[in-house]
C-alpha cells in the first residue's frame, strides 16, 4: 500500500489553474524558439542541479555547475562536491532526453536503478542502482543523532518499488500532472528504497513525470521546484512537510494533502518565477541588441552580454558556444566589450572570468524597473 493521492479543494484547483495559466504564456514565448532559449534552459537545469545538491549538503554556485555543464572546470566546487554535481547532472540530461522518448516508454526497476547508478556510480560502496540491503534512517535537520523517520524493512523494499512502478505507469492518471509528480516524489523518498541518494533521486522522478506527461512544448527544467526547496527556508519548510506527512515511520494511511499543498505551493512560485525570467531576458536581448547596434557591434555579443545582465560569470569558452564563434572572434568580442565598459575581467587564465561592468548598471535598471513583486499562492485574496 502506497500514499494515496488526496482529493484536491477549491483552492487547490484554483492555484492549478493559475499554474497552467502561466505555463501557456512560457509556451507562447519558447514557441518562437527565441535565440535566448538555449541560455535560459540551461541556466535553469543548472539551477535545478544546484538546488537538489545544496539540500543533501553539497553547496556549489549555479555559475559553476553551468560551467560543468559547458564542459568548463569550476572555479570554486570542491572535488568532492563536483562528482556529486557531475552525476547528478548526467541523471537530468537523461531524464530530459526521456520527454520524447515515444508512447512505448514504460517506467521499470531497471529504469529507476539505471537513473540511480547515473546519480550514484561513484559511490560503489554504496550499492548504485541496487536496492539497499539493510535498515535506514533519515536524521532530523535539527538533530543529527536522532532519526526523524524510519523507512520501510530491507525485505518490503522490492514490492513496494514494484507497487510504485505499477502506479507510476497506470495509477492516477487523470490527476493534474504536478500532483501525480508530487506523490512519486512523496512516495520514493519515503521507501527510501537505496542505500543513499534518495532524496535526489524522488525529486529527480519527480521531474522525469514532468518530462513524459506534461506537454512537450515546455521543457521539465521549467517545471522543477528543486531550484526553489534548495533556498534555506525553504528546505526546512520541505523537510517539516515530509516529517509531517510521512510520519515516524511508514504509514501510507496518512493525510498526504498538506504535502500536496506545499509542492503546488513550491510549483506556482517556481512558476512565477520562470515567467518572470523569460520576460526579463526578452526585454533584455532587445536592449542589448539595440546597445550594441549603436556602438557598432555584432549582435552576437548578447550572448556574453545577457548572463551577465542575470548575475553570472561569464566564460569566454561558453560565449564562444553559445554564439559559435572561432576562438579569435571570441576573444576580440571579449576584449571589445571590456574595452567598452560592458564587462569587468578577474583572474587569469584558466580561471578568468567576466562579471557586469558599469555600463551594465544601467541596462539593468531600465529593464527590471518594472518587476512586480510574487504573489502567495495561497494567500488572501481581494
Amino acid at each position: 500500500m502506497l500514499y494515496k493521492t488526496p482529493s484536491l479543494d477549491a483552492e487547490d484547483h484554483r492555484v492549478l489553474a493559475e499554474i497552467e495559466q502561466m505555463r501557456q504564456k512560457l509556451r507562447h514565448v519558447l514557441r518562437t524558439q527565441p535565440r535566448w532559449t538555449g541560455q535560459l534552459r540551461r541556466n535553469l537545469t543548472a539551477r535545478a542541479i544546484a538546488g537538489s545538491n545544496t539540500i543533501e549538503g553539497y553547496a556549489a554556485t549555479v555559475d559553476d555547475v553551468e560551467a560543468l555543464m559547458a564542459g568548463e572546470e569550476p572555479l570554486e566546487t570542491a572535488d568532492r562536491t563536483r562528482v556529486e554535481l557531475e552525476g547528478y547532472q548526467r541523471t537530468m540530461t537523461y531524464i530530459q532526453a526521456l520527454a520524447d522518448a515515444g508512447d512505448d516508454f514504460r517506467y521499470d526497476a531497471g529504469l529507476v536503478n539505471g537513473l540511480h547508478f547515473m546519480l550514484q556510480g561513484h559511490h560503489l560502496d554504496k550499492r548504485p542502482g541496487r536496492w539497499r540491503d539493510g535498515p535506514v534512517f533519515v536524521t532530523s535537520p535539527d538533530d543529527p543523532m536522532v532519526p526523524s523517520y524510519t523507512a520501510p524493512a530491507c525485505p518490503d523494499v522490492p514490492a513496494l518499488m514494484a507497487e510504485l512502478i505499477d502506479w507510476l505507469n497506470h495509477g492516477d492518471l487523470d490527476a493534474p500532472v504536478h500532483v501525480r509528480a508530487s506523490m512519486a516524489h512523496l512516495n520514493l523518498v519515503n521507501i527510501h528504497p537505496w542505500k543513499d541518494g534518495n532524496g535526489r533521486m524522488s525529486r529527480a522522478v519527480s521531474t522525469l513525470v514532468f518530462a513524459r506527461e506534461a506537454d512537450n512544448l515546455l521543457p521539465p527544467e521549467f517545471s522543477s521546484i528543486e531550484e526553489w526547496l534548495g533556498r534555506g527556508q525553504n528546505t526546512y519548510g520541505y523537510y517539516r512537510v515530509l516529517q509531517q506527512v510521512g510520519g515516524p515511520a511508514w504509514d501510507p494511511t496518512r493525510d498526504t494533502h498538506p504535502w500536496i499543498r506545499f509542492c503546488l505551493e513550491a510549483h506556482h512560485r517556481q512558476a512565477q518565477q520562470a515567467q518572470r525570467r523569460t520576460d526579463l531576458l526578452s526585454r533584455a536581448w532587445v536592449h542589448l541588441g539595440a546597445a550594441a547596434e549603436e556602438a557598432g557591434l555584432d549582435e552576437r555579443v548578447v550572448y556574453a552580454l545577457l548572463p551577465a545582465f542575470w548575475g553570472s560569470k561569464v566564460r569566454r569558452t561558453v560565449y564562444q558556444q553559445d554564439a559559435e564563434l572561432s576562438d579569435q572572434q571570441a576573444i576580440r568580442d571579449i576584449r571589445e566589450l571590456v574595452r567598452l565598459g560592458w564587462l569587468v575581467p578577474h583572474g587569469k587564465a584558466r580561471a578568468r572570468f567576466y562579471a557586469p561592468g558599469p555600463r551594465m548598471d544601467s541596462a539593468q535598471q531600465e529593464v527590471r524597473q518594472s518587476v512586480a513583486p510574487y504573489a502567495d499562492p495561497y494567500g488572501a485574496r481581494d
